[in-house]
């Protein structure tokens, strides 16, 4: 788990794999974005990497990349989970409710790893 994002990653991981341990932290039946995973990393100005680091893992069931939408709520993504419903239907699967490929209530929803690891700027 990481609990500090200095000191608790192993530096023998990369990039990517980093923002996948952290994609594991979403709780279920919680969302969060690219740039937050981002900004959680220090590395504000990759979402662009996180989110083609979501794009690579979709298909790994133990990576809950289905939980990453862009800053507005958007599922940006869901273009690579193989049909164009999966990622919807995944979200709804764990009670969240999309609606026009975007996430409803997303404030409420939203999970900001620098708050809920316990980590502020």
């Amino acid at each position: 788990m990481l609990k500090n994002r200095k000191t608790d990653t192993k530096p023998d991981l990369s990039f990517f794999e980093i923002v996948y341990e952290v994609a594991k932290l979403i709780p279920y039946g919680r969302v969060t974005s690219y740039g937050a995973i981002a900004n959680y990393l220090s590395t504000g100005l990759s979402a662009r990497m996180v989110g083609w680091a979501m794009n690579k893992c979709h298909t790994d069931s133990k990576i809950p990349a289905h939980r990453v939408v862009n800053r507005n709520g958007m599922l940006t993504g869901k273009h690579h989970f193989g049909g164009s419903n999966v990622m919807q239907q995944l979200l709804e699967s764990e009670g969240i409710k999309v609606k026009n490929d975007t996430v409803v209530d997303f404030k409420k929803l939203f999970w900001d790893p620098n708050i809920e690891l316990g980590i502020r700027k």
